[in-house]
């Protein structure tokens, strides 16, 4: 199957309420603590032109993501990538996230970019991009973002460790970040 993945636009508005869906949906499946969103505040995610979508070759919704800048635009948060059930095992998640991430790099260049997760998938997606797992004490400290969790099945867990830990993993891309590895002569 052939699918498009670009920047959402307002056309793209008519999904919110299935992206919403089907990010509840997956969290309940995988009992894990995906964080709720509205679909007004994917309109917004949308709206800002901070949001990638992917579609069909009939034009319909098969995935999503998007990004939000924290901590005086220094930190910016990959979040939110979600794939339709009937569209996994594609492909389709890394190129979202590739999307995502060069939307990111783009928007913010000089920004640190993290991504919060109990994916695998998500994980290894990150490891790929040059994400390294930090401790979330090396994620932005922006109060407003971590509010984001309160949606999120195991937002006790991290309310009663003082947003320092939780199940999720905090993984990081630092642009400045750039280690060298040489290899040994043999």
């Amino acid at each position: 199957m052939q699918f498009t993945v670009r920047i959402a636009g307002p056309s793209d508005e008519q999904f919110a309420e299935a992206i919403c869906q089907e990010i509840f949906i997956s969290a309940k499946e995988r009992h894990t603590g995906i964080a709720r969103r509205t679909p007004e505040y994917i309109i917004e995610k949308i709206r800002a032109g901070k949001a990638v979508i992917a579609l069909d070759e009939d034009g319909q919704f098969a995935g999503f993501s998007y990004i939000e800048s924290w901590g005086g635009k220094s930190y910016v948060a990959n979040s939110g990538l979600i794939v339709a059930h009937k569209y996994r095992g594609q492909g389709l998640a890394r190129r979202i996230k590739e999307q995502t991430f060069v939307l990111s790099r783009r928007l913010f260049p000089d920004a640190k970019i993290f991504s919060i997760t109990t994916g695998g998938a998500v994980m290894r997606l990150n490891y790929e991009f040059g994400f390294r797992p930090v401790p979330f004490g090396e994620l932005t400290s922006d109060p407003e973002f971590w509010k984001g969790c309160e949606g999120c099945r195991n937002f006790v867990i991290l309310e009663n460790n003082d947003y320092q830990r939780c199940i999720c993993t905090g993984l990081l891309y630092d642009p400045n970040d750039r280690i060298e590895i040489k290899t040994p002569e043999l």
